[in-house]
């Protein structure tokens, strides 16, 4: 187990009802005037956003909108809130949304105090020099984990390109975690967040670090919950119960307690933003595709991990590599089957003319895995194996 520091100063707030506190946790947290943050319809039609207004209204915050965010947040959005910061001198964001509402409202944050492109942050052209503004979230949807960590990804539609950055600063001041709010969320958008949870621990889970064993527990745990609770909102949408599992299992899937004492490895979020940040595929989507390609390409590598994954997990007996690809296989199958997610490239429209392309682009990203290099020739097989 390797040394560690853990710190992570969100008020997470669970539990149904908790909505009813965001005025009040607002006006402690974010100063007296307030950008709200929004996505591109769904809290103003469920009539989230009224609630949300009112009660920042009731407490004294003034309050100025912004609504429209996309799936995949744009950094023509960042921009927009940055003006919209200084113009209006405002002291805090509230995001309401999904994990692309906070990542953009981090973003405002992180750019609103200096001077010039907000890209240059992610673009790590330069880095910040001043504290970002306050941010507080009201949680949509169970899926990034932007919510509880200090992370934000970002594209730039004009070149094709997905970045992240992380700030200690962008940790949200709080969270609301109401179960409620997820209930109404789409059949597709419930199974995309499904497989970023997932991939979330996927990316701390598969190291090579001995003696971890509350970590890996940890990990096993969040994943097995949530391969409990996926059948019974894909099939009741309703079911507060599990909606709820879901929703603290996203959290505690990207808080830092799952990688406490092991690092882990992003390469596969980074290949998957090749995906929807030139092609727009759902990031949940993108996922899907490239996950089962690494791992079967990789499972060789680090075997008993794999096996244990197989074993832990989707309760697979036996050892060596015939389990390790039969754990793989009921992976593919929970997505296919249960969470109706397309896993080939081809079931979002990208064929084998794409490959070259996103193979140099990969391999520049992020040019190392922890189990084989990420060359050109390395990602291109990897996308080929997934057509």
């Amino acid at each position: 187990m390797e040394p560690f520091v853990y710190q992570n100063p969100t008020k997470l707030i669970f539990g149904e009802g908790k909505l009813d506190t965001v005025g009040d946790e607002a006006k402690a947290a974010l100063g007296e005037r307030i950008l709200l943050v929004a996505g591109k319809g769904s809290a103003r039609r469920s009539g989230l956003l009224a609630r949300v207004e009112e009660s920042l209204k009731a407490v004294g915050l003034g309050v100025t909108l912004l609504e429209g965010v996309d799936p995949n947040p744009r950094i023509d959005t960042v921009q927009e809130g940055v003006r919209l910061v200084r113009r209006d001198r405002l002291t805090g964001l509230l995001a309401v949304g999904g994990g692309s509402v906070i990542d953009c409202a981090k973003g405002i944050a992180l750019a609103a105090p200096h001077d010039g492109d907000p890209w240059d942050f992610y673009s790590r052209a330069r880095t910040a020099t001043k504290a970002p503004l306050a941010l507080g979230t009201v949680l949509t949807l169970a899926a990034t984990g932007s919510e509880a960590n200090g992370n934000s990804v970002v594209s730039r539609p004009a070149t094709g390109e997905k970045r992240a950055l992380y700030h200690p600063g962008l940790f949200p001041r709080f969270s609301i975690l109401d179960p409620v709010l997820t209930v109404t969320t789409p059949p597709d958008q419930t199974a995309y967040g499904i497989v970023d949870i997932l991939s979330h621990v996927y990316e701390q889970y598969f190291h090579r670090v001995p003696e971890t064993p509350l970590s890996d527990g940890i990990a096993e745990t969040v994943m097995r919950t949530v391969i409990e609770a996926a059948p019974k909102v894909m099939a009741d949408p309703g079911d507060r119960a599990a909606r709820g599992a879901l929703l603290w299992s996203s959290t505690v899937a990207l808080m830092g307690l799952v990688k406490a004492g092991a690092r882990g490895d992003w390469s596969c979020h980074m290949l998957s933003h090749e995906l929807s940040g030139r092609y727009d595929t759902p990031h949940g989507g993108a996922l899907a595709v490239v996950f089962p390609a690494w791992m079967r390409i990789g499972c060789k590598e680090n075997l008993p991990r794999f096996v244990r994954f197989a074993n832990r997990v989707w309760g697979i007996a036996g050892d060596g590599e015939g389990a390790a690809l039969a754990g793989i296989e009921a992976m593919e199958r929970f997505y296919t089957n249960t969470l109706k997610v397309g896993i080939r490239l081809s079931d979002y429209g990208i064929g084998a003319d794409r490959i070259d392309e996103m193979a140099r682009a990969g391999a520049a990203q992020n040019p190392m895995f922890p189990l084989f290099r990420l060359s050109e020739e390395n990602v291109a097989r990897l996308f080929r194996s997934a057509l």
